[in-house]
């Protein structure tokens, strides 16, 4: 099995087109069951953000798998796939895997070193593990992506490059809102999923002088409304949007509906400062002609992808070491895991061997043989030459599994200790302790 990513983003396609095959809700949950039912895959997750889709798979088939995946990604987002073939980008094995650690790491996010995305991988990976589409090796591989998303932030200065989708947003609003940003501003958020309360947060951090949030679930707004250091002024619902922004100075939308939250007929500018709207939502929750409005500005997705920042030059190359050494650690263990039946079958036959001889060596001395506790030392000093025997060509195996012949030297040690293949092959569909704690 190997590892296949296929999807696209801010960087293969315009914003228009990634509004129309936003895949959330259910339509994930069933894009998820849909591709791990394929023939050709094994585990399935699949990351979806406001500016990228990824579907990540463990597949027996390169081409099945491609074909398969595309399909069904343009069924569930309802684009036809002769739109979404032109922008898709495909990666296999260790470009798949180097693929996912840079989108963990923000090396491939729109605001370069954002902190968000390695929380929207975080969620692809327990979204698919509640839904019972990951196991062993994707499982491993996002432990490996999310450990080097939390590596880049503790041990270097990335973050630095901007904080984030909102934080840009705000700072393309500074014409309209001026030095002072969110300070002091009746700030209204609308929705109440995580982009939401990072939107309350910031808020509350900038001194906002007013936070409501409206959502259409009252229930979740208000569990938002109860985390430490919200500072939430109301929650109200969407039937009170109108009003809400009449109030307004600020309105974060990201909600992620299917259509239109916020339609032009429902905008009144009371304001003499104007009202400014940041539409972090895909598909985009605010209705185009609003920007038409007078004393209106609109910050949207596309406005954020034209004015994207860079980092310097020294962190790239920090982040990038991390990603090389994560990534060789990574190799490694996929190694070490292809040979590790071999090994625990080899060492499982020698156990065999010396209970075989300690019986048969029982039998033969009858009367004569020595006390239990002079017979576990006997046994305890076989095992233990066994063990010094194997060690160093079980270490050998592992240590040239990576190499280019590394399968041939793992065959030819179970030709040379007669293993039964179906022996390695029992102890390679055995779960492994822990498998299921994904992050």
């Amino acid at each position: 099995m190997s590892v296949l990513a296929i999807g696209l983003s801010h960087n293969s396609a315009p914003m228009a087109l990634l509004n129309r095959v936003s895949v959330t809700g259910d339509t994930l949950g069933k894009l998820l069951h849909d591709v791990a039912l394929a023939e050709p895959v094994a585990e399935v997750f699949v990351v979806s953000t406001c500016n990228r889709i990824e579907v990540y798979a463990d597949v027996d088939r390169f081409h099945a798998g491609v074909t398969v995946i595309c399909e069904l990604l343009a069924r569930h987002s309802g684009v036809p796939l002769d739109d979404l073939t032109p922008h898709l980008y495909v990666h296999y094995e260790d470009r798949a895997v180097s693929h996912l650690l840079t989108v963990a790491c923000g090396l491939d996010s729109m605001v370069v070193g954002e902190e968000q995305v390695v929380g929207q991988v975080r969620a692809a990976i327990r979204l698919a593990a509640r839904e019972g589409t990951i196991g062993r090796v994707l499982g491993d591989l996002g432990r490996v992506a999310l450990r080097a998303g939390k590596r880049t932030r503790a041990e270097t200065g990335i973050g630095r490059a901007g904080a984030g989708l909102l934080g840009l947003a705000v700072e393309l609003a500074a014409p309209r809102l001026g030095e002072r940003g969110l300070t002091g501003r009746d700030v209204l958020v609308v929705g109440a999923g995580s982009m939401s309360a990072l939107a309350v947060a910031t808020a509350a951090r900038s001194g906002a002088a007013t936070i409501v949030v409206a959502n259409r679930t009252r229930r979740k707004a208000e569990r938002l409304a109860a985390r430490p250091g919200a500072s939430l002024t109301r929650v109200v619902g969407l039937g009170d949007l109108p009003s809400a922004m009449a109030e307004a100075d600020v309105v974060i939308c990201c909600t992620g509906a299917a259509g239109y939250v916020i339609t032009a007929d429902m905008v009144r500018v009371e304001r003499c400062g104007g009202l400014v709207l940041l539409d972090l939502a895909m598909p985009r929750d605010v209705e185009p002609a609003v920007a038409d409005l007078p004393g209106v500005t609109v910050i949207g997705m596309d406005a954020l992808r034209e004015n994207r920042t860079g980092a310097a030059t020294d962190d790239l190359a920090a982040v990038r070491a991390i990603l090389e050494t994560e990534l060789a650690a990574y190799r490694s263990a996929v190694d070490a895991a292809r040979v590790a039946p071999l090994v625990v079958a080899l060492r499982a036959r020698a156990v065999g061997v010396v209970d075989a001889e300690l019986a048969r060596l029982t039998g033969r001395l009858g009367p004569d043989a020595p006390s239990g506790r002079v017979l576990a030392e006997m046994a305890q000093s076989m095992r233990r030459v066994v063990d010094k025997l194997l060690h160093e060509p079980t270490v050998r195996v592992k240590e040239l599994a990576g190499s280019p012949k590394g399968e041939d030297y793992a065959a030819a040690l179970g030709i040379l200790f007669d293993l039964d293949p179906c022996a390695v092959q029992a102890v390679t569909r055995a779960p492994t302790p822990g498998q299921e704690e994904l992050p």
